[in-house]
């Protein structure tokens, strides 16, 4: 793969029941992405573009604060929820400080909802600072809103893909996803290897990308790594490891990274990147689906991380527990020691 599928969804929005021969073409030609190289692009997903301008925006102006008033957000407040702000190198990815800046959002639950009271990691209250940014918390919850419903799209044609029924994945896994979002600032580099982000694949089932244009984004395939490219009104959407476990390695979770750009490729200015994971169920035992055609080799002596998906036994929470501790080791030992579910060590 040379160049990055550009897939037009908007078949599937007039037809989700995907029976109609338009929509059941573009479920074929995600199945057929997924299996090539686990990365596309969609247009004619129906959302506004005001609506991703206006997040940019309030993003924008929440990393332009103050130190000291995005620390009174910051992730070390959020507890098990793991919501809040970290500062730039305070994520990990392969125990290397990242290159970036950002804040972790979700589903904003109050203290009586069932998952919260439980002590469920991953799950809270939105960390934002209403007070020096109050149209942000409105801007989060609608994009929230908006991935959510493409995510439940674009499983649908996932499952017509597989051989399923469109409603496989919301009946199975997804009737209540675990959805997470993040801002990411990515200040402009120094050189070639410069990383804003290290190689690594998501975890989950879907993500949905949008970002402001800025190169960076980049995927390993078996031609080497290629840059994601930029069309305007569209959305990088790639698979993580469930997907991957579930079809035995048919679909992959493609290893990708972000390169920090610099002055000489129009990388003067900062980066924002907004990926939305749209993933199974927090307590969905996420298995090997039964297909037929060959499966290829466990890739796990060429994973990034050197583990395979396809021995992972557990709940997806467990294993989502496991990586972000990993992610943020000091506030994984802090919540994890703080109760709850012990979870596997995970490389």
């Amino acid at each position: 793969m040379t160049e990055m599928p550009v897939i037009d969804v908007s078949a599937l929005r007039a037809d989700p029941d995907v029976t109609g021969g338009a929509a059941r073409a573009t479920a074929a030609a995600i199945d057929g992405a997924c299996r090539a190289s686990g990365f596309f692009l969609v247009t004619g997903h129906g959302i506004d573009p005001e609506r991703y301008r206006r997040l940019d925006a309030e993003a924008r102006s929440f990393f332009a604060l103050p130190t000291a008033a995005k620390e009174t957000v910051a992730m070390a407040r959020g507890g098990r929820a793991w919501r809040g702000w970290f500062p730039e190198g305070g994520e990990l990815t392969s125990g290397r400080a990242d290159r970036k800046e950002g804040l972790y959002l979700g589903e904003d639950l109050g203290p009586d909802d069932p998952r919260v009271r439980a002590g469920l990691p991953l799950h809270g209250p939105n960390l934002l600072p209403d007070d020096l940014l109050p149209a942000l918390r409105g801007a989060v919850d609608d994009w929230i809103d908006a991935m959510t419903g493409l995510g439940h799209l674009l499983v649908r044609a996932i499952g017509v893909g597989l051989g399923l029924t469109p409603s496989w994945f919301d009946e199975h896994l997804t009737a209540e996803p675990t959805v997470l979002l993040r801002l990411f600032r990515y200040p402009p580099g120094d050189g070639d290897e410069d990383w804003g982000v290290g190689e690594h694949t998501d975890y989950g089932l879907v993500t949905i990308l949008a970002h402001d244009g800025r190169p960076g984004l980049e995927v390993r395939t078996a031609d080497g790594w290629i840059p994601v490219p930029s069309v305007d009104g569209s959305f990088v959407v790639n698979l993580g490891d469930m997907l991957d476990r579930m079809t035995g390695g048919r679909y992959r979770s493609t290893p990708h990274r972000v390169r920090s750009t610099t002055a000489a490729d129009g990388g003067r200015d900062d980066r924002i990147s907004i990926p939305f994971f749209f993933d199974p169920s927090w307590d969905a035992e996420v298995a090997a689906l039964p297909l037929t055609d060959p499966a290829p080799d466990d890739d796990r002596a060429s994973r990034w991380d050197g583990a395979s998906v396809h021995e992972w036994q557990g709940t997806y929470g467990d294993y989502l527990t496991a990586k972000v501790a990993k992610v943020f080791p000091a506030l994984g030992a802090d919540v994890l020691d703080g109760g709850g579910s012990p979870t596997p060590d995970l490389p």
